[in-house]
């Protein structure tokens, strides 16, 4: 539990908001007793300034009459209400100081003499109480006589501060609380795919693709993974699909033939075919069943070197009109047979450095694909042309055409509309036609046939030597 996403990132959330909120209120306890003090201090400014001034004009009158200075202070008391404290100053200018006066304050904790107003801290004597004050000079007949010092006990600026400390407490508790709701809300609502993402994923690895992760919110990474991680598993079905298909297909196609070759051997060791004719047919039967299981494995072989980048492609000068003319050759006793109109048209003279044998595979390939979807009676040609510094190679038939959504299928292995063949010819073509340095391109309208273009360089871009991909 609290080694998953679902714990941990509601943590981590909760703990940074924890951290910036204790940070955020150590500072404002810090300005505010920075702030306090300073208004504080202010006060009492403006206190001292207003009794010094009084002090000054009540000292003033009692010198003028001569009274004695025990006298002024002691009235002074009874008229503000303050307590006056001795701090070994001269209340009378030039003479000596009085020795005795009913309240002393230590000289050396009251700093009133260096400047006219002045600030500090003391404590008083016999209780320890601490103060903030404020020092201002009294001063008679332009001499410093004393000093009025106007204080406020700390202690009311704790009692301000604690005050002020429980109610950012509280709050920073109620911050807390709300936070770690939705902290754990978000936490749910980020985490939620992410483990449905983990467990679909646990099931890919395990072989079962029939898994899809669904009711992503938002359009942020997480969808788009989301989005990803489906497309993956299903191509992982698709092609697991493929796969099945192409063993029951190859095998199939396997057993066909070998049925074949068996029933013949037999045939020719118990001497059913004793007629040199008879054996001859059986011969040609069992030689073309092998040339079938001969292409059906070389297919097989090529689009495993291809997948796999092992496959040499060999760089020489091709005339194309004599290529073409091959592969025409190799279907027209077929066309002939079907009463198919197969023609060839030959629009540009034109000879290529490119992989001969690979050029007539993938020709052959796509006469034979349209061949098979062309329907007795119907039409197939084969045109060559060149523009460019490129010639083109294009089958069009007159087949049934291919659906919109299979043509994006019609070049993947193993891949068949019909269930019928092993679905490698045209995806060794266009696997075939990359290695070249070429591609194939593809126009069809269901119903209107189709028509398969291969564009290849006239000359390669590297060097034209042997070269395995």
């Amino acid at each position: 539990m609290l080694h998953s996403l679902r714990f941990r990132l509601p943590a981590l959330f909760l703990a940074g908001i924890i951290l910036a909120g204790a940070s955020s209120a150590a500072i404002a306890v810090g300005l505010f007793q920075d702030l306090e003090r300073k208004r504080s201090l202010a006060e009492l400014r403006r206190e001292a300034i207003g009794i010094a001034s009084l002090y000054e004009s009540q000292f003033q009158r009692f010198f003028t009459k001569g009274e004695e200075p025990e006298k002024a202070v002691l009235e002074l008391e009874r008229a503000t209400g303050d307590r006056l404290f001795y701090v070994g100053v001269s209340t009378t200018p030039g003479e000596d100081p009085l020795t005795r006066t009913p309240h002393l304050l230590p000289d050396d904790i009251v700093p009133w003499r260096a400047k006219l107003i002045q600030t500090f801290e003391f404590a008083l004597p016999g209780t320890g109480q601490e103060f903030l004050a404020v020092a201002h000079q009294v001063r008679v007949e332009k001499r410093a006589f004393g000093a009025v010092i106007v204080a406020k006990p700390k202690s009311q600026l704790r009692e301000r501060w604690v005050t002020l400390i429980q109610r950012l407490g509280l709050a920073f508790l109620g911050g807390v609380l709300i936070a770690a709701g939705l902290a754990w809300y978000f936490g749910q609502r980020i985490t939620r795919p992410v483990i449905a993402l983990a467990r679909a994923a646990d099931e890919v690895a395990r072989g079962k693709y029939e898994v899809e992760v669904r009711d992503v919110p938002g359009r942020g990474e997480v969808r788009h993974l989301a989005d990803r991680f489906n497309e993956m598993a299903s191509r992982l079905r698709e092609a697991n699909e493929l796969e099945r298909n192409f063993l029951m297909t190859v095998s199939h196609e396997l057993r066909t033939p070998l049925t074949a070759i068996r029933g013949h051997v037999a045939a020719l060791r118990e001497g059913v075919a004793d007629d040199p004719e008879l054996r001859a047919e059986s011969l040609a039967a069992v030689a073309g069943e092998t040339m079938r299981l001969e292409r059906l494995v070389g297919d097989v072989l090529d689009l495993a070197k291809l997948e796999a980048n092992r496959f040499t492609v060999r760089r020489e000068e091709v005339d194309m009109q004599r290529l073409l003319d091959r592969a025409y050759t190799g279907f027209d006793q077929e066309a002939r047979r079907r009463g198919i109109e197969y023609d060839q048209r030959i629009t540009a003279q034109s000879t290529i450095v490119s992989d001969g044998d690979r050029v007539l595979q993938i020709v052959t390939n796509l006469l034979s694909n349209a061949f098979r979807w062309t329907p007795d009676g119907g039409r197939v040609e084969l045109e060559l042309g060149a523009d460019n510094g490129s010639v083109s190679v294009a089958v069009a038939d007159t087949g049934p055409g291919i659906k919109p959504e299979e043509q994006e299928h019609i070049f993947r292995p193993f891949w068949t509309r019909d269930g019928r063949g092993t679905g490698l010819g045209l995806a060794i073509s266009s696997e075939l036609a990359t290695a070249l340095g070429g591609r194939i391109e593809l126009e069809t309208s269901p119903g209107k046939g189709s028509r398969f273009e291969l564009l290849l360089p006239a000359r390669p871009a590297a060097a034209a030597a042997p070269e395995s991909i």
